[in-house]
């Protein structure tokens, strides 16, 4: 399987795309990586790789890169052959199975609906990540490629996570949940209350709203929100984990008692601490879009760009564009 990988998004582009590039076709024989962008740049870092993965490392030429501050929708028009847009136009013209970035979120948006297209059926795409939680991983979706939506996006955004949760996890029917203000019925506006009626009258397992607390508890396998809401609730866990792993070990660097417990329960500690570790599943898939689109987080190190590719690969081996694609036709 060929995946174009966006050699120049990120805050450790280029090298961060060519090390997770070499250590994913290690883990994987039969993964092949085309690294989209400035070749002098990007020759340097797959020099030093294993005999048996430089032969499945390709470089495809894109002089032009499109910057984390840079307009979305314009800077897809306008830079035609930036990294990106090259990437997403090699999964149009079915050169590969999927494209991965860490670069600019909004710019994967646009190309992936103005550029790879829209699956039919489907209004609007949507972000989804993985997250840890008490009852295992949920998904949570949109976390940001539709800022507004409208009852139906929140309806088949719904389909699409639990097609995806499915393909993931191999749960037979996931749970879904709509997020609101508060578990009751007459809780929400009239977006979340028309989108919770069309919900109840689908086949999927609806259970219903959620609220903030049911999120890192599990109440439910998928949790159904609006991009704006799922960004800001994907950020503050992000910061959360930040505080309680600073104040962790500033309680454990001050005191002495503390640091003999710390000792006998670094094993522990370590497994916690990856449980809340992005880079173990790397990236977002862009769900609704003609193609394999996996966003990964700007800050990706190596290990994370890894962890997108094994994404990519496992989605397109279970193929979940097509369980989607099937559903929204019939």
């Amino acid at each position: 399987m060929l995946f174009a990988l966006d050699a120049m998004g990120g805050d450790h582009a280029p090298e961060a795309p060519c090390r997770g590039s070499i250590q994913a076709c290690i883990e994987n024989p039969d993964l092949s990586v085309a690294l989209v962008g400035i070749r002098k740049m990007i020759e340097p870092h797959i020099e030093g790789a294993p005999q048996s993965v430089r032969g499945r490392l390709s470089i495809v030429e894109a002089s032009e890169v499109i910057g984390m501050g840079d307009n979305p929708a314009a800077s897809i028009r306008s830079k035609k052959n930036s990294s990106l847009r090259v990437a997403i136009e090699m999964v149009r013209r079915h050169e590969a199975e999927g494209c991965i970035s860490a670069g600019n979120t909004g710019a994967i948006v646009a190309g992936g609906v103005l550029i790879a297209g829209r699956i039919k059926g489907i209004d609007r795409p949507a972000l989804a990540i993985p997250i840890p939680s008490l009852g295992g991983p949920s998904l949570l979706l949109d976390v940001g490629a539709t800022v507004r939506c409208k009852p139906i996006n929140l309806y088949q955004f719904a389909h699409m996570g639990s097609i995806y949760m499915r393909s993931l996890s191999g749960i037979d029917r996931p749970s879904i949940g709509l997020f609101s203000n508060g578990a009751e019925d007459i809780k929400g506006d009239d977006v979340i209350g028309t989108a919770r009626e069309m919900l109840m009258e689908s086949k999927l397992d609806f259970r219903g709203f959620v609220e903030g607390k049911d999120v890192p508890i599990g109440t439910t396998d998928v949790v159904v929100c609006d991009g704006f809401t799922g960004n800001a609730l994907i950020k503050f866990g992000e910061g959360i984990g930040e505080v309680v792993k600073t104040i962790v070990r500033e309680e454990i660097e001050n005191r002495f008692i503390p640091k003999i417990g710390a000792a006998l329960m670094m094993p522990a500690l370590r497994k916690i601490w990856g449980r809340f570790e992005y880079e173990r599943n790397g990236g977002s898939p862009l769900l609704g879009v003609d193609g394999i689109v996996i966003k990964a987080h700007g800050n990706s190190k190596y290990r994370a760009i890894a962890g997108a590719l094994r994404v990519a690969c496992s989605f397109a081996q279970l193929k979940g564009m097509d369980l989607i694609k099937e559903s929204f036709e019939s």
